[in-house]
């Protein structure tokens, strides 16, 4: 029977250590003294915490990204710089993420010092980090082993955050969203291009109804996932934000310096991505409109997307559709399909079929019984 999240227990109470409800008069300077020093020595770097207050404890998977400390930075900030990130705190984290992806796995001695300075426990395993958190980011940076890790969050009853990217082909991601609604756990991914401001007036109508979309980012590649999958996901996710859901076909040429896609919507819209591995780089793109033209903008950093999660572990409820997030999975995976066959169009339709068998099998045997 799966571990549903129960709301009661989200929170939890850190409460300042007192000698006495009421010491001896000649006691009580020292009685206030100790309760400072104890309450700093349990939290460290944490002086902001030692008056009685709810928290939401956070859990970590995963020290091979940068993102750690960025996310972990922006919870702990103090004041808040929103109203959804206050009373957090980033408590426990688990290290271990990719074993054999080198600009991953060489970062992970580093962050694992610097999560530990911020005063936060690492924990040798995920079983050990869910006994003590409320909810979860999955900051591990290989895609491969994000399906066995959040099988044990699902399993946990734990809400999380799956950063990018999401899996490392589209039959992952899809196993992962179908064991997230067997346990129905709270859960959604993004890259954090999403939520730049630029995109997001865009997406509100800024330039009235999107007739079409080009988007550009940087776009490594990693011979362990699909194409687009390890960086290009920014871009894509630009795209699909600026345009929704609803493409049907993708068609994609590639060189050694640069990736290009073209994708159609069911409406006749299109879209394009193109991935930059030479020359200049960055984040943007131009955004067609039936009331205007315009620049998509720069990138917005990471506070936005921090911002969106914080909500999320609040609500329950994802800021992105599954069905978009899916969507856009299967875009990468029909151009890396299309550029296999020489640049002709690949169905959308066709790449979740063949994913969606794909994910049945990996869930082979791995699913509780509901």
């Amino acid at each position: 029977m799966a571990n549903h999240w129960n709301p009661s227990s989200r929170f939890h109470r850190v409460t300042t250590v007192r000698l006495a409800e009421s010491p001896p008069t000649m006691f009580r300077p020292l009685a206030g003294v100790l309760t400072v020093i104890v309450g700093l020595a349990l939290f460290p770097h944490a002086k902001a915490f030692a008056e009685e207050r709810d928290l939401m404890r956070i859990g970590i998977i995963g020290l091979d990204t940068s993102h750690v400390p960025a996310f972990t930075k922006e919870f702990h900030r103090k004041p808040s710089i929103d109203p959804a990130l206050e009373d957090f705190r980033v408590v426990a984290a688990y290290p271990h993420g990719s074993a054999d992806i080198e600009s991953s796995a060489s970062r992970i001695p580093k962050y694992t010092v610097e999560v530990e300075e911020m005063g936060i426990e690492v924990v040798d395993s995920i079983a050990d980090l869910l006994s003590k958190v409320d909810c979860v980011l999955l900051e591990t940076n290989d895609g491969r082993l994000h399906l066995d890790q959040a099988l044990e969050v699902f399993r946990a009853g734990k809400p999380v955050f799956i950063d990018k990217p999401a899996g490392s082909n589209l039959a992952e991601v899809v196993a992962i969203f179908q064991a997230a609604e067997h346990y129905a756990v709270p859960m959604f991914t993004s890259s954090s291009l999403r939520f730049s401001p630029g995109a997001q007036e865009i997406r509100g109508g800024k330039y009235g109804r999107v007739l079409g979309c080009d988007a550009y980012s940087p776009c490594a590649l990693e011979p362990t996932h699909v194409d687009l999958f390890w960086y290009g996901i920014h871009g894509v996710e630009t795209l699909f934000t600026c345009m929704g859901a609803g493409c049907v076909t993708v068609t994609h040429q590639s060189t050694d310096d640069s990736e290009f896609a073209v994708g159609i919507w069911s409406d006749g819209r299109i879209g394009t991505f193109r991935g930059i591995r030479e020359g200049s780089g960055g984040y943007g793109g131009t955004a067609f409109g039936d009331q205007g033209i315009g620049p998509i903008g720069p990138y917005g950093g990471y506070r936005p997307l921090v911002i969106e999660i914080g909500k999320f572990f609040r609500t329950h409820q994802p800021p992105v559709a599954p069905e978009e997030t899916i969507e856009l999975h299967a875009f990468m995976q029909a151009a890396a399909e299309s550029k296999a066959r020489g640049g002709v169009p690949v169905a959308i339709g066709e790449v979740m079929d063949q994913a969606s068998g794909k994910a049945e099998q990996l869930l082979q045997g791995k699913l509780d019984p509901k």
